[in-house]
């Protein structure tokens, strides 16, 4: 999983409540397991048309937001079923980081386990961080997760909480899988003294 620490992009205006996992990656590109090649089918019902062509009011496809990497989206994001394909197709668009007021526990769960900081700000913050990322070429903003900021382009900084067990697996790029390989020592130590203890097993 890559690191997380500090990301300075352009971020994408989404003012929509309720955005669920199936608005994020529709059902129908779910027949595969692999994280890879799910950015295409992001949010596919808003940035399609019926006939496959591009939807040019939707905001990843005007041209100031086709590489944002960052999300500004209303309250409850991430809401309905508990797919992960969700974060990978985020994640294979180019999207690091999730600012909302809230979001749904799976989801935010998930995040975290596939190298997305998703950040929790007051409805104030968020306005302010709307404004921001509505100025599209100039809609850059600053995610520091070392230093728990938020920074705007006219230099106004938002502070943030998040717990520190998750913050340290984001900076350090650990999914679960990285976390147990930092204990493969005390691993082969207990399998080597279960094996002297009971060879017979």
């Amino acid at each position: 999983m890559d690191k997380f620490t500090k990301l300075t992009a352009v971020a994408a205006p989404l003012p929509i409540v309720n955005i669920d996992t199936d608005m994020i990656i529709p059902k129908d590109y779910l027949k595969t397991i692999k994280r890879t090649g799910l950015g295409k089918g992001l949010f596919a019902e808003k940035r399609y048309n019926d006939d496959g062509s591009e939807n040019p009011d939707f905001v990843l496809n005007k041209p100031a937001y086709r590489k944002a990497q960052i999300l500004v989206a209303g309250d409850n994001f991430g809401c309905g079923s508990s797919r992960e394909h969700a974060p990978w197709a985020l994640l294979d668009f180019g999207i690091r980081c999730v600012i909302s007021t809230s979001f749904a526990d799976i989801f935010y769960n998930n995040c975290f386990k596939n190298g997305i900081l998703p950040v929790v700000v007051s409805p104030e913050d968020l306005e302010k961080l709307m404004d921001d990322a509505s100025r599209g070429a100039n809609a850059t903003l600053t995610v520091d997760l070392e230093a728990q900021e938020i920074r705007g382009p006219d230099g106004g900084v938002i502070t943030f909480d998040i717990d520190e067990f998750r913050r340290h697996c984001l900076l350090n790029g650990l999914d679960d899988i990285g976390l147990t390989m930092k204990k493969v020592p005390a691993i082969d130590r207990f399998e080597k003294s279960a094996a002297e203890s009971r060879p017979w097993a």
